[in-house]
């Protein structure tokens, strides 16, 4: 057991003898009794079966025994039957002493190891019955047994919070807390926190009760008889300042909460729920992008998951922007497959109520959060001009002077500014995450066959100061009919904004959609890519050099599902990072029931279609903790939605964008996470999967590696090593000072000529820095590259590891 019984009071020998006295036989009269009712065990509470009856007529001295007894027994491990004994032994009128309270501290916390904390029960009981002023000097150990308690990640959740308000009750006697110590405690950052920063809030007349009601709430929507309470401890508080004042805490903590903590947050939102006016709904908007928000490396469990579908259903009933905005941010970010599935029913909800389509909640739903058309928002801070901007892919905040600009935070801000410095840091970072959903959000559209009226595209993807920094960079068609579509970059000029295409003619139509590649003839994309080169463009994420991926006749008469990608070995942490990251939902992987197979899902097509990619666990023998390190690829399958279910549909049915976009992601998984990617996977001595390594890391371009392979086409003869590298179909070759190489368009992994040896390269810095891509989603792309440049100067190398593989003989 913990720390918390070596600061017990000392119990006195006298003491202990007088407690211990006539325990044998007050426990083998009491275990008689058990052994008798032990028949009755699954079906009733031991106090309610008939032979407990007697034991209610035993003088109040052997009750005491007895509970003394069974108390003993509990610290041993003894199960729920015996915390209702105690409990019934316990009550009425035994003459309970502070030298029993010791006595059951003592041994409870000097027990053994427990699953239900059944041995607090009496306790708990002796602690109530006692002066609060016996109970003073046990307060540091008090507080350091709810301590423990509230980190017991073991214990069921029931259990431990009714053992966690039992030692409260306790705690709060021997200090005379007005405020529970059960609520807002130290299982987290945010309890202290509160109770730091608010404890005259808090220790205001009736707010005890307000939120121990509010942490009672049960379920996800508070019933009436629920809220008719809530009003009356409202009433009695005077008024929600506590409510508001504690979800303003939990937005300036902006992180994880303990599950008590959650608990209490959900009470809260609903509490919220109850005023009506504009700045309790921002307030509850902003508590909810927290509440859903996750902590970094766990995008699958939110900060306050109970909270945040709370939140979300009532921010969904609320009228505004701020509902909108939040909750469609969330759509593009959020991980946990619940907590999705409610926040896209709340935004349905919503634009029922508007009349919006669901794309189109999402697109006016995006925060401008006050940026001018150009994405800037400046601010005077004394001498200085303060600008935070939309700058590529992210948001930064620069200071400039008189018109000039300055390098870093000025002295002077940091001194007097400092308020408005920190919100104007704030604003950097939304605007960073609102950039990355809508880049997210964007490319989504490529799957859908989604059309919008020429003034509306307008000001949802261009006029607007974030969406607009990647729609302004991407390809587009215009026209008339829905049959015959032109394509063009976003140009401005004095009349406003048109398409232009390639030849510079002005391009304009009553309807615009997104150009995707698998509609362009060959011809056409290959002009685009070089214009988008020659003018310097970097998409916010590949278009023009997207891959395509077409059905095949195999995959045609499979009928039910592709192959294309089956009978690969991923690195299984990084496929399932990459699968999250990409917007796929999948549970893990691992040595459990139901942990040898998954299959990850994600919805294409604007909601119409699901996709599968189905794969298992791949076992090496020697998996350190049985840690999933590896997995096998399976079949990709296709859904097509039929009201709220999902119907499995013919490969031959999937719309072509649905199609390629699918196979685009799961190529993606392959491509970046296979072991054949893995440079040092032929130093390690073992065999494990060398087949397969030995099989891939030559293979056939996969799309992707075709786009890179035409991408490295147009970026070689700008390059100062030009003279020196060449492509054929599957290798980049270089020729440096001491031998040639071959690096694989797909793995990365490089072939030392003459002999073929295998030259293991860990990638280190990027040496490309100056040289423009056409795209920045492709980190093999960087890393082929990287690896060309330092290999026709192999005469530099300095690394010994690879100069050691380079001066090794042919054969040897």
């Amino acid at each position: 057991m913990g720390g918390w019984a070596d600061l017990l009071p000392a119990l006195g020998d006298a003491d202990r003898r007088q407690v211990e006295a006539g325990l044998d036989e007050a426990d083998a009269r009491i275990r008689a009794v058990l052994r008798r009712a032990d028949e009755y065990h699954w079906v009733h509470s031991v106090t309610n079966v008939p032979e407990w009856a007697p034991v209610r007529s035993w003088p109040a001295g052997e009750r005491r025994r007895a509970a003394l007894a069974l108390h003993l027994e509990a610290t041993r491990g003894g199960g729920q039957a015996l915390g209702d004994a105690v409990r019934e032994l316990a009550e009425g009128d035994v003459p309970w002493r502070r030298a029993d309270l010791l006595w059951c501290l003592e041994s409870a916390g000097h027990g053994g190891e427990w699953t239900d904390w059944v041995h607090l029960e009496l306790p708990a009981v002796i602690a109530k019955r006692l002066p609060a002023a016996e109970l003073v000097d046990l307060a540091p150990a008090l507080a350091a047994l709810l301590r423990e308690l509230a980190n017991d990640d073991f214990l069921a959740a029931g259990a431990r919070r009714r053992a966690l308000g039992l030692v409260a009750t306790a705690l709060d006697r021997a200090t005379g807390s007005r405020v529970p110590s059960w609520l807002l405690h130290d299982g987290d950052g945010f309890g202290p926190r509160v109770r730091a920063d608010l404890g005259g809030v808090l220790a205001a007349p009736g707010v005890a009760g307000l939120l121990g009601h509010c942490a009672s709430l049960d379920r996800p929507a508070a019933p009436a008889r629920w809220l008719r309470r809530f009003d009356e401890h409202l009433a009695a508080a005077g008024g929600g300042e506590a409510v508001r004042a504690i979800c303003v805490a939990f937005v300036a903590h902006d992180g994880w909460v303990h599950d008590d903590s959650d608990l209490l947050l959900r009470g809260l939102v609903w509490a919220l729920s109850r005023d009506g006016d504009d700045s309790a709904t921002d307030l509850l908007a902003r508590v909810t992008a927290v509440a859903a928000a996750a902590p970094r490396g766990a995008a699958g469990h939110p900060n306050a998951p109970r909270t945040a579908v709370a939140a979300t259903g009532l921010l969904a009933k609320r009228g505004g922007e701020a509902p909108v905005r939040t909750l469609a941010r969330l759509a593009a970010t959020v991980r946990n497959r619940a907590l999705s599935r409610k926040i896209e029913a709340a935004l349905s909800t919503i634009g029922a109520a508007r009349g919006w389509s669901p794309g189109e909640v999402l697109e006016l739903a995006v925060d401008d959060h006050g940026l001018d058309v150009d994405g800037r928002l400046r601010v005077r801070l004394g001498a200085y001009e303060a600008t935070v901007e939309v700058a590529g892919e992210k948001a930064r905040l620069t200071f400039a002077r008189d018109g000039a600009p300055l390098r870093g935070v000025p002295a002077g801000v940091k001194q007097a500014h400092g308020g408005e410095l920190r919100q104007l840091r704030d604003l950097g970072k939304r605007v960073g995450a609102t950039l990355a959903a809508e880049r997210q959000r964007v490319e989504g559209l490529l799957s859908e066959e989604r059309t919008w009226a020429y003034p509306d595209w307008v000001s949802r993807y261009l006029d607007h100061p974030v969406t607009g920094a990647h729609g302004r960079r991407l390809l587009w068609e215009t026209g008339d009919d829905g049959q015959r579509w032109s394509v063009g970059l976003p140009r401005c000029d004095a009349d406003g904004w048109a398409l232009v295409g390639r030849d510079g003619g002005v391009l304009r139509g009553e309807r615009v959609r997104l150009w995707h590649p698998v509609r362009a003839a060959v011809d056409e994309v290959l002009a685009w890519r070089t214009q988008l080169l020659a003018e310097g463009v970097t998409q916010p994420f590949r278009q023009a050099f997207r891959e395509v991926y077409l059905r095949t006749p195999a995959e045609e008469a499979t009928a039910a599902y592709s192959n294309r990608f089956a009978a690969h070995i991923l690195r299984y942490r990084q496929a399932n990072a990459l699968m999250r990251a990409r917007g796929w939902q999948a549970d893990y992987l691992g040595p459990w029931d139901g942990g040898r197979d998954s299959e990850a899902t994600r919805v294409f097509g604007g909601g119409a279609w699901r996709v599968s990619f189905h794969h298992q666990l791949a076992h090496t023998g020697d998996d350190p903790g049985h840690e999933a390190l590896y997995c096998f690829t399976d079949q990709v399958r296709f859904a097509r939605r039929d009201g709220a279910t999902w119907q499995p549909a013919p490969v031959a049915e999937v719309p072509p964008l649905v199609f390629t976009e699918a196979m685009r992601d799961v190529d993606l998984f392959v491509g970046v996470t296979s072991i054949a990617t893995d440079p040092q996977w032929a130093d390690r001595g073992d065999d494990r999967f060398g087949r397969y390594w030995r099989s891939s890391v030559g293979a056939a371009l996969t799309p992707s590696a075709q786009v890179r392979r035409d991408a490295l086409a147009r970026l070689l003869p700008r390059l100062r090593i030009a003279d020196r590298v060449s492509l054929s179909e599957r290798h980049l070759h270089v020729r440096g000072n001491l031998r040639g190489y071959r690096i694989h368009l797909g793995s990365g992994n490089i072939m030392m000529e003459p002999d073929d040896a295998y030259l293991c390269i860990v990638a280190a810095r990027d040496r490309t820095q100056r040289l423009h891509l056409p795209f920045e989603d492709d980190p093999m792309l960087s890393t082929i590259l990287s690896k060309a440049i330092m290999l026709a100067a192999d005469d530099t190398i300095t690394d010994p590891t690879v100069l050691r593989q380079l001066t090794r003989r042919a054969g040897s």
